[in-house]
């Protein structure tokens, strides 16, 4: 489906959200020889950072830390882009077109994106506000003074085992502290990898002296000589510990959207071109659901990196006139010790699956659908050698490849020669 047209020209754009999408996206206009206006309006007082160092670099490098800037005052300078570095939009007048700040200015737009993101959900529970979030820079740098507080011995407790709560286990480790993780469901990294994949993980952690436990459900925080009760269900015991951190994902950030009458639903909804129920209106993001063509138009809402840069530059085509569609594979990592975890594809479109054990030691997990078709795969191993496979096989699932389960889980197979087949 075509997307509707707002009415032209588009002189004015203004992007909600600067993080990795918005300052993305305000560079792709310019790449793209948009000659108007951008406003690009963040609520953080910082310029426009990467995420993923927060829970890893950010944690456990020397020194003293500073965000990994993506644009700051000369790229805006260059390509005449007006950054709003800690302000906030209040209200989105659709019928005016023009946004609110909390400083009581506003700006008109002809067109608008949102790329307002997501926030890390606290734990609903008694004493939830002890545990620490992390989602930004300013709670990165909270926490690692708390990590490191005690040059060793602090004692660590993780609510939730998914991808940030073993980053998080990951870096507090090496900084040497006494690590707990407690996870409700009965295994590790449920919602978006498959379990042969994140038990190699798990078996790190444990290796490395993390406590990780399985189907505990915590019911209370609560302030204990100088640090914190865990209160478990069905325990006795508490557990003692000097930080508390809450690993159990993040909401997209919708209220903005939801206020200004656009239709919301787990994320702004987008069509295929990030066009919202609001002709003049685009989502890009950790904040939007969106249609996906390469998955039979299954809305999706995807919260990565990768995700975040690829939405921006689609969201910046059709802003200024192009049709184009959102087809990226899905793409994720993580680094927790020296093992690299990558994935590409949906695990939960998977019907069966197949694994390839390389001779370096790195473990391929590829998915398949129920006709035969390459939808999935995932690596795990030291470093950076997990990268190899996974880029081809992201390639092939891109091309809706149908490939011979034999000679997936071949090792000496080059899988590119799998893919000049298609």
């Amino acid at each position: 489906m075509e997307p509707v047209r707002a009415a032209e020209p588009v002189e004015r754009i203004v992007i909600v959200g600067a993080g990795e999408c918005g300052a993305r996206a305000a560079s792709a206009l310019r790449e793209r020889g948009f000659p108007g206006s951008i406003h690009l309006v963040g609520a953080e007082p910082h310029h426009p950072y990467e995420r993923p160092p927060l829970s890893k670099a950010s944690m456990i490098d020397e020194g003293d830390p500073e965000p990994t800037i993506v644009a700051d005052e000369a790229v805006f300078a260059e390509r005449d882009i007006e950054f709003l570095a800690g302000t906030t939009v209040t209200a989105i007048d659709r019928s005016a077109a023009t946004v609110r700040l909390d400083d009581g200015r506003t700006l008109p737009y002809d067109r608008l994106l949102l790329a307002t993101g997501a926030s890390a959900r606290s734990l609903p529970i008694p004493g939830g506000e002890h545990a620490l979030l992390l989602r930004t820079f300013d709670d990165a740098q909270r926490l690692r003074r708390r990590l490191t507080a005690g040059r060793g011995g602090v004692r660590v407790v993780v609510v939730g085992a998914g991808f940030i709560g073993l980053e998080v286990a990951a870096s507090a480790r090496q900084l040497g502290c006494d690590v707990t993780v407690l996870e409700m469901a009965p295994r590790a990294l449920a919602r978006a990898v498959p379990a042969e994949i994140a038990e190699v993980l798990v078996e790190r952690h444990l290796a490395e002296g993390v406590d990780i436990r399985f189907g505990v459900r915590t019911t209370a925080i609560e302030r204990a000589d100088g640090g914190f009760r865990v209160i478990l269900a069905d325990q006795d015991e508490p557990l003692a510990a000097d930080v508390v951190v809450a690993g159990v994902g993040a909401s997209p950030n919708v209220a903005l959207a939801a206020d200004a009458g656009l239709a919301c639903d787990n994320g702004v909804v987008v069509d295929a071109h990030l066009q919202t129920s609001d002709p003049a209106v685009y989502a890009a993001g950790d904040c939007c659901i969106a249609r996906h063509d390469l998955f039979d138009g299954r809305p999706i809402r995807l919260e990565s990196w990768r995700n975040a840069y690829d939405q921006a530059d689609i969201a910046a085509a059709n802003m200024t006139g192009d049709t184009a569609v959102h087809t990226a594979v899905p793409w994720f990592w993580s680094d927790q010790y020296d093992l690299g975890l990558q994935l590409a594809g949906l695990f939960d479109v998977v019907a069966t699956t197949c694994s390839r054990d390389r001779p370096d030691g790195v473990s391929v997990l590829f998915g398949l659908d129920d006709d035969g078709r390459l939808v999935a795969v995932a690596a795990v191993g030291t470093g950076a050698a997990v990268a190899k496979d996974v880029r081809v096989a992201e390639k092939m699932i891109a091309a809706r490849s149908h490939p011979d389960v034999d000679d997936l889980v071949d090792p000496d197979t080059n899988l590119k020669s799998l893919l000049r087949r298609d």
